[in-house]
């Protein structure tokens, strides 16, 4: 991507004024560093979580090409305020989703990251296929990761990894909703894994609080209605095409720039629905219709969607794209590779992490949060 870097400024010109405008935190930092630097005016906190950027990058998309300018943002601000206009209110909403505190999700502060424990009740996931496919097991399994330092157990009934073929909602249910009502009677925060509207109805009313679907709501017509009406914090993720097509070629102009602005057109369409920013959390979908080299760039630039205003989850956990170079490499042996990609999401203020390694993921979590948000880092 072109820049500008090494002149005061990106020209003004009819071409920016007409341009979508990203604005990503450039280089976060924590720790005693960060603190002092916020008290003193000369950095920002990232979605009001412990970490702080003091330089953005601006990404200028326009019909012509993309163009990118590394500065601080005071001095974006100044270059926005002298075009005015759209331009100029553009830049202060997105600097403002990306320095404001998140209300709770689903109760939880956000202050500090938090997992999701994976909890697939499928013959057919891609990790952990038949595994927990028992009831008994599944509520097992979903206490263990409770235990463990799971924040929120999401129970999934559907496998949705490449090539999956569909199950009928009634057959979803049959799999989740005893695993969801034993769950729930012991006190976890669940959510639930479905892109289905009548199985997020049932998961809700035998116990689940939170949606988590694949489609971003819009694989059926009434399951942003539901999301609305029943006032269930909700995770939209991107997917290109569905399960079934999703890794034959995906392409993109600029996969992180067009991840964005699906994402952000399916925040206002569940503003316009009547959810809050606090309801919502926003997932790029790592592995879902993207190749290696989209998977590795959305991990580089993460801290783009805070620009959303939303919490961000992030589920890299034993996807196949971390062992590539190593086809003898089983998804339950990528653990470490989950542990590196993980640290990465943190490092850009990601809130949430899904997860299988419920266990180890926590233990890394706590050391991170010692080394670069207690500490001097």
């Amino acid at each position: 991507m072109p820049d500008w870097q090494g002149v005061a400024k990106p020209p003004a010109s009819k071409t920016v004024e007409a341009a979508k405008l990203y604005l990503r935190p450039y280089d976060p930092f924590a720790g005693a560093a960060a603190r002092a630097a916020m008290a003193a005016g000369a950095a920002f906190p990232l979605a009001g979580g412990p970490l702080a950027f003091r330089r953005c990058e601006l990404v200028i998309r326009a019909a012509a090409g993309t163009r990118c300018w590394r500065a601080p943002l005071a001095e974006i601000r100044a270059w926005a305020d002298g075009l005015g206009g759209p331009v100029a209110a553009r830049i202060e909403a997105l600097a403002a989703k990306l320095t404001m505190a998140r209300p709770d999700f689903a109760g939880l502060p956000l202050g500090r990251p938090h997992l999701f424990g994976v909890l697939n009740v499928t013959p057919d996931s891609f990790s952990d296929g038949g595994d927990h496919a028992a009831p008994d097991a599944a509520i097992a399994r979903g206490r263990f990761l409770m235990e463990a330092g799971a924040a929120i157990v999401d129970i999934g009934g559907e496998s949705t990894r490449p090539g999956a073929k569909p199950v009928t909602p009634a057959e979803e249910c049959e799999r989740v909703l005893p695993v969801v009502r034993g769950m729930a009677s012991h006190g976890a925060l669940l959510s639930i894994d479905s892109r289905h509207a009548d199985v997020m109805a049932a998961a809700l009313e035998a116990g689940a609080r939170v949606l988590n679907d694949v489609s971003a709501l819009t694989h059926e017509p009434g399951s942003l209605a539901l999301a609305a009406r029943s006032h269930a914090p909700a995770v939209l993720m991107h997917m290109q095409g569905d399960p079934r097509t999703m890794q034959k070629a995906p392409a993109y102009g600029d996969v992180v720039l067009d991840i964005f602005d699906y994402l952000e057109a399916r925040v206002a369409a569940c503003a316009d629905a009547g959810m809050g920013h606090g309801d919502l959390c926003v997932d790029p979908g790592i592995g879902f219709g993207k190749t290696f080299a989209h998977n590795l760039e959305i991990l580089e630039k993460l801290s783009l969607f805070h620009g959303l205003g939303t919490a961000i989850l992030v589920g890299v956990s034993r996807k196949s794209f971390l062992a590539r170079g190593r086809a003898d490499m089983p998804p339950k042996a990528r653990l470490g590779a989950s542990l590196a990609a993980g640290m990465q999401a943190l490092n850009q203020g990601v809130q949430f992490l899904r997860v299988h390694d419920v266990p180890e993921t926590k233990f890394a979590l706590d050391v991170w949060e010692g080394l670069r948000v207690a500490g001097n880092g």
